[in-house]
């Protein structure tokens, strides 16, 4: 079965049994949660769209807090002497889906 859900703004194609990074959600390690914001889901030849979804994906958290790759925000104006630099690493939750229901 293949699902399409809608995780913090995001929209991610899923199957049971996989891994991915979403952007950070609450709860801790061994947590289980549920998207109930299901799109689309495909289960053999039947497809269901928009409001005709009846899915719930369920996923277990993994890990609580993965910090992504460091990004630079370089702004300068030539002959101006005007530099700033700042930077962040975007904070991520690893989960596993469990199960689509």
């Amino acid at each position: 079965m293949l699902a399409v859900v809608k995780i913090a703004g995001q929209q991610f194609k899923v199957k049971a049994g996989d891994s991915l990074y979403v952007p950070h959600l609450e709860g801790k390690t061994g947590d289980s949660v549920e998207f109930s914001d299901v799109l689309f889901t495909q289960n053999g030849g039947t497809i269901a769209i928009g409001a005709n979804v009846k899915a719930i994906v369920k996923a277990e958290i993994i890990n609580d807090l993965v910090k992504g790759d460091k990004v630079i925000a370089f702004k300068m104006k030539r002959r101006k002497g005007f530099r700033k630099k700042h930077g962040h690493r975007t904070q991520y939750t690893h989960i596993k889906v469990t199960a689509i229901a």
